[in-house]
C-alpha cells in the first residue's frame, strides 16, 4: 500500500495539475471507487460539476482537494489507486474507474485502481480538514508534528515498537517498507517493548523515520511493480535504497548478517538477527501466597 512518500508524490503532480482548474464534468465507470460516498454516484457527479480546486492536501496516507465551495473531495489510494494525468485522445486503462473532465481542456483527471481497494468521496465542508479523516494524527514531516508528545505517547503503551509506528492515531504516514527501514537504521527489533525504551531512543528512531521518509520522497517513493506510479505514470525508485525490506536471505549491508524475514500482521517484517536482536521475554513476577 502506498506510504507517505509515494502519497505526497502524487499530491504534488496534483497540486501542479489540477488546481484553479474548473471541473466540467465527471464520470463515474465503477461504483466502488465512490463506496464511501455514501448518497451514490449521481450526487458526487452533480455536487462536482462546476467546482474549482483550490489546494491539494494530505494527512497521512489520505489526500483531499478542498473547493471552492468548502467541501472538499477525500481521496485513498488503496492497494493500487492512480491519479493519471491523460488527453482526451488517449484510450481509457482497463481499471478506469471515474474520469475528470476540465472545462480548459486537456488533460483529464483520471483515477484508476485495479483492486478497486482505493476510492473517492466528497465531504461537505470538509475543505480545512474532513471531518472523515480529522482522528488521524500528524505525520512526522508535517512542522505542526509534536515530538515531545509523541515520545510520551509510545513510553506510555504496552505494545510493541513496530505497532506504534503504524498505528495511525499516534503517527500517520508510516508503513510497513519504511517502519523496517527505520528501525534497522536505530538497531531495534519491531517487537521491543514501547514503554522498555527511553526517551532518547525513541526520538532518535524518530529522527530515523524521519531520514527514511525525507529520502524516499526524493527518489519519488519505492515501486515494487506498476501498481504505485505518479500522475505522469512514472515509477518511484527508492526500493534501489531499502536496506532490509524485501532482501530476505541477502546479506546486512552493515554486518554482513543475513536479513531474516519474520510473519506481522498478516505481512512481513525484515531485519537484521545481529544489528536487531530480538528482544528477551519479560519475566512475570512470581505471586507468592
Amino acid at each position: 500500500m502506498p506510504e507517505l512518500p509515494e502519497v505526497e508524490t502524487v499530491r504534488n503532480g496534483l497540486l501542479a495539475w489540477t488546481v484553479g482548474r474548473p471541473i466540467e464534468a465527471v464520470e463515474v465507470l465503477h461504483p466502488r471507487a465512490i463506496r464511501r460516498h455514501a448518497p451514490g454516484a449521481v450526487d458526487f457527479v452533480d455536487a462536482l460539476a462546476g467546482r474549482t480546486v483550490t489546494d491539494v492536501r494530505r494527512r497521512g496516507k489520505y489526500l483531499w482537494l478542498p473547493l471552492d465551495n468548502g467541501d472538499a473531495i477525500i481521496a485513498h489510494l488503496g492497494m493500487s489507486g492512480q491519479f493519471r494525468l491523460a488527453s482526451s485522445s488517449t484510450p481509457d486503462d482497463t481499471h478506469l474507474r471515474v474520469r475528470f473532465r476540465f472545462a480548459d481542456g486537456d488533460p483529464q483527471l483520471r483515477f484508476v485502481d485495479q483492486r478497486t481497494f482505493g476510492g473517492l468521496s466528497i465531504s461537505p465542508g470538509g475543505a480545512e480538514l474532513p471531518d472523515e479523516i480529522a482522528h488521524i494524527a500528524r505525520d512526522p514531516m508535517d512542522p505542526q508534528f509534536d515530538d515531545a508528545e509523541f515520545v510520551k505517547a509510545v513510553r506510555r503503551r504496552r505494545s510493541e515498537i513496530k505497532r506504534a509506528l503504524l498505528d495511525q492515531s499516534l503517527i500517520s504516514g508510516v508503513g510497513n517498507i519504511y517502519a523496517d527501514e527505520a528501525l534497522w537504521r536505530a538497531k531495534l527489533h519491531g517487537a521491543r517493548p514501547t514503554d522498555a525504551l527511553t526517551k532518547p531512543a525513541v526520538l532518535r528512531l524518530l529522527g530515523h523515520v524521519r531520514d527514511v521518509l525525507g529520502e524516499a520522497l526524493l527518489a519519488g517513493g519505492t515501486s515494487f511493480d506498476s501498481l504505485y506510479v505518479n500522475v505522469n505514470g512514472e515509477s518511484g525508485y527508492f526500493d534501489r535504497s531499502l536496506a532490509v525490506y524485501g532482501r530476505e536471505g541477502l546479506p546486512c549491508l552493515r554486518c554482513g548478517t543475513l536479513i531474516r524475514r519474520e510473519s506481522f500482521m498478516n505481512r512481513s517484517s525484515y531485519s537484521c538477527p545481529t544489528c536487531q536482536p530480538r528482544p528477551r521475554h519479560r519475566r512475570v513476577p512470581l505471586v507468592r501466597a
